[in-house]
C-alpha cells in the first residue's frame, strides 16, 4: 500500500512515476480512471514501465561494454550491489553480446561514477539513443517439463533439478521469486502468465499445461527469458 501511494503522489506532483514492474504498474492504475494516465514503454514488450499523465518522461540508455561474457543477472547483481533501488533503472537487455540497461536521469552521475566494474572485469558506459532498442522484441526460450503437479516446490525441483529441502533454503534465502514477490508458501500452484525467478537460475514465465500422462503427471510449457 505504502509503494502504491507514493507512485500516486509522484505522478501527481510530478507528472510521472519511477519505472514499475507489472505487479506494481497494476496496483497502481487500479487506483486511477483510465484518462488519468498513460504508459510509457521504452520498447514494444518491455517489463518495466513507467505512468506518466502529461509529458513523456526522460529515460536514459546505455550500453555496457565489457571485455567478458556477462549475464543478466550478473548485471542486475552489480546494481543491487550499489544500492540502486529497483524503481530507478529499467528493463536489462541482452542482444547479439550487447548489453544495455534503461535508467533515469537522476541516477546518471551516480550511474557514471560508481557502476565501472562486473565480476572483477572493468567496464566502460557508452549513454546511446532511445532508438537503438525502439523496435527490440523480448526472446524466450521455450522449456518443457514433466512434473507430478503446478505446485510450485514442485516445478522449482524439476526446473533446477534438486530436492524439496533445497528449495525450502532457496525460500528462507529469499531467492525466489512468484509475480515481483517473494515466495512464501510451498503449496502456492502456479497459473498460467505467473512470472517467478530464481536467483542465479534465471526467470520464467509458466504458459500452459501441454498433455496429461498416463502417469497421470502433466506435461507443461515454460519459457524461460533468454
Amino acid at each position: 500500500m505504502y509503494t502504491t501511494q507514493k507512485n500516486l503522489t509522484r505522478l501527481n506532483n510530478l507528472g510521472y512515476t519511477y519505472f514499475l514492474d507489472p505487479k506494481e504498474l497494476k496496483e497502481v492504475t487500479s487506483k486511477l480512471k483510465k484518462n488519468e494516465y498513460m504508459i510509457y514503454k521504452p520498447y514494444p514488450d518491455s517489463e518495466k514501465n513507467i505512468l506518466y499523465n502529461k509529458t513523456i518522461p526522460d529515460v536514459c540508455l546505455y550500453e555496457i561494454h565489457c571485455s567478458i561474457e556477462i549475464r543478466h543477472q550478473d548485471i542486475l547483481g552489480t546494481m543491487y550491489s550499489l544500492n540502486i533501488a529497483n524503481d530507478l533503472f529499467g528493463d536489462i537487455v541482452l542482444l547479439n553480446h550487447h548489453y544495455y540497461i534503461f535508467i533515469l536521469p537522476i541516477l546518471q552521475n551516480y550511474f557514471e561514477t560508481n557502476f565501472v566494474r562486473i565480476k572483477n572485469a572493468k567496464i566502460e558506459l557508452e549513454e546511446i539513443s532511445l532508438s537503438t532498442l525502439e523496435d527490440y522484441h523480448r526472446d524466450y526460450e521455450t522449456l518443457e517439463f514433466i512434473v507430478s503437479s503446478l505446485r510450485m516446490d514442485t516445478v522449482l525441483s524439476t526446473i533446477i533439478h534438486t530436492g524439496r529441502n533445497n528449495v525450502i533454503d532457496y525460500i528462507k534465502k529469499k531467492e525466489i521469486l512468484l509475480n515481483y514477490d517473494y515466495l512464501t508458501k510451498l503449496d502456492v500452484k502456479l497459473k498460467e502468465g505467473d512470472v517467478f525467478s530464481i536467483r542465479k537460475v534465471g526467470k520464467f514465465r509458466f504458459e500452459r499445461v501441454l498433455k496429461h500422462t498416463r502417469q497421470d503427471h502433466l506435461i507443461i510449457e515454460v519459457s524461460r527469458y533468454v
